[in-house]
C-alpha cells in the first residue's frame, strides 16, 4: 500500500491508510503558460520564456528548501503540462519542477526518497489538493509506485538527476566537502550504507574501483591508499577530515578542489546511483502512455552516457551487423528522440544559477 505523505504525517498515531483518488483523466488539450510562482523577481529566460518563470517576490525571499528548477523552459516544452494530464516526477526535491507543472494545469505524482525534502515539498504544493499527490520513494521502483496509486499509464516523467541543491547546502548530510559533517551522503536516511561505512571498511581495491569507475580520478590508487594510511591512525569521520586526507594525495592544480571527484565517487557508491538509474529507465518507458514524454537531466559524464546509449537503442527502428545479409527490426523500438543532441542550459540561465553548468537535459516521446 502506497501512503501519501500528507495523510501518513497525519496519521502517524491513528491506524487509518489514506486513500489516493482525485486524478482526473488523461486529455490532450495544447497552450502551456509559464509559472507564476512569486518566488524570484529576477527569474528571467528566453525562448519561450520572456516573461518570467517566477514573476513576483524577490530571490532573497525564497523558502529555505526552494528547488530553482534546472532548464525549465525547456521542460515545460517538453511535457506540455495540461490540464488532464498525469506527469510522474520522480526527483520531486523542493518542488520546483512540479509547482511549474502543476501550474500549467497537470496533475503531478510527486516522488522522492529524501523524506525531508518531501515533507517540505508536501506543504509547498499543498493548495493543488488532489492536482498533487508526493509519495515517498526511488525512481527506479516507479512501477510499484503508481500500481499503488491505481495508476497505470502516465503522460510525462521527469528525472533530475544527481544530488539536490537543498541536499548539497544542507552541511549536516555529508555531501559537501566545503562544510564539516559526518559522513554520511545517504539521499534516503532510512537506508544501511553511509559514506563512512565505505570509507572506513571498503577494501583498497573497492575503493580504487569506484574512484575510477564513478569518480573518473586518475589519481584513484593515490587516494585510496592515503585513505588506508589515515584510518589505520583513527576512523576518519567527517567531511572535512575526508577532503584533508584526499588533498595530501592529490594536490591541487586548479580551481576545483582534489577531493570533487572522490566525493562524487563515495555518493554514487552509497545510493546505488547507477544501477537504480540502469533500472528507472527501462520502466520509464513501460510506464508512458502513447505519446508520453521522458525528460532526464543528468549532471555528469557517467549519467550521461547511460542515458544517451539507452535512448539511442530504444529509438532504432532498425538494427544492422556486418554478418547479417540486411537490416532486422529492433524488437526494442519504442521512443523517438526529440533532438540528437542535449539540450543545455543557455548563458542566461547558467550566469543565474551556475549549478545548470553541466547540465544536460535529453528528451524521448513513446511511439503510439
Amino acid at each position: 500500500m502506497i501512503i501519501p505523505i500528507k495523510p501518513w504525517l497525519e496519521l502517524l498515531d491513528t491506524n487509518g491508510v489514506p486513500g489516493t483518488s482525485g486524478f482526473r483523466g488523461v486529455g490532450m488539450d495544447s497552450g502551456v503558460a509559464l509559472s507564476a510562482d512569486p518566488l524570484a523577481d529576477e527569474f528571467r529566460v528566453g525562448g519561450f520564456g520572456s516573461r518570467n518563470l517566477y514573476p513576483g517576490r524577490p530571490m532573497s525571499e525564497r523558502m529555505e528548501f526552494y528547488h530553482e528548477p534546472i532548464m525549465g523552459v525547456q521542460i515545460l516544452e517538453a511535457m506540455q503540462p495540461v490540464e488532464g494530464k498525469q506527469i510522474f516526477d520522480g526527483t520531486l526535491g523542493g518542488g520546483g519542477h512540479s509547482k511549474m507543472l502543476l501550474e500549467n494545469g497537470a496533475h503531478v505524482i510527486g516522488c522522492d526518497q529524501d523524506g525531508a525534502a518531501l515533507e517540505h515539498a508536501g506543504q509547498r504544493l499543498e493548495s493543488y489538493g488532489d492536482q498533487f499527490l508526493p509519495v515517498r520513494g526511488n525512481f527506479a521502483d516507479m512501477d510499484v509506485l503508481l500500481a499503488g496509486l491505481g495508476v497505470d499509464k502516465v503522460d510525462g516523467i521527469l528525472l533530475d538527476l544527481g544530488v539536490s541543491s537543498r541536499q548539497l547546502d544542507d552541511g549536516s548530510r555529508g555531501f559537501s566537502f566545503q562544510k564539516d559533517a559526518p559522513l554520511d551522503m545517504r539521499m534516503d536516511d532510512r537506508a544501511e550504507l553511509t559514506a563512512a561505512v565505505v570509507v572506513n571498511e571498503w577494501s583498497e581495491e573497492e575503493l580504487i574501483r569506484i574512484f575510477r569507475e564513478y569518480g573518473e580520478e586518475r589519481r584513484a590508487r593515490r587516494a585510496a591508499q592515503e585513505i588506508l594510511k589515515a584510518r589505520e591512525q583513527k576512523p576518519i569521520e567527517t567531511t572535512l577530515e575526508l577532503a584533508a586526507v584526499i588533498e595530501r594525495a592529490i594536490p591541487r592544480v586548479s580551481g576545483k578542489h582534489p577531493a570533487t571527484r572522490v566525493f562524487q565517487a563515495i555518493r554514487i557508491a552509497v545510493n546505488r546511483e547507477l544501477e537504480v538509474l540502469e533500472v528507472a529507465l527501462e520502466k520509464a518507458i513501460s510506464a508512458l502512455a502513447p505519446g508520453g514524454v521522458l525528460a532526464i537531466i543528468t549532471f555528469h559524464s557517467l549519467e550521461d552516457r547511460m542515458v544517451k546509449h539507452y535512448l539511442r537503442q530504444r529509438s532504432l527502428s532498425h538494427l544492422d551487423r556486418p554478418e547479417w545479409p540486411g537490416p532486422r527490426e529492433n524488437p526494442d523500438f519504442a521512443i523517438t528522440l526529440k533532438n540528437r543532441k542535449a539540450l543545455v542550459a543557455d548563458a542566461e540561465e547558467v550566469a543565474r544559477n551556475p549549478r545548470s553548468r553541466s547540465a544536460k537535459l535529453r528528451i524521448a516521446v513513446r511511439n503510439a
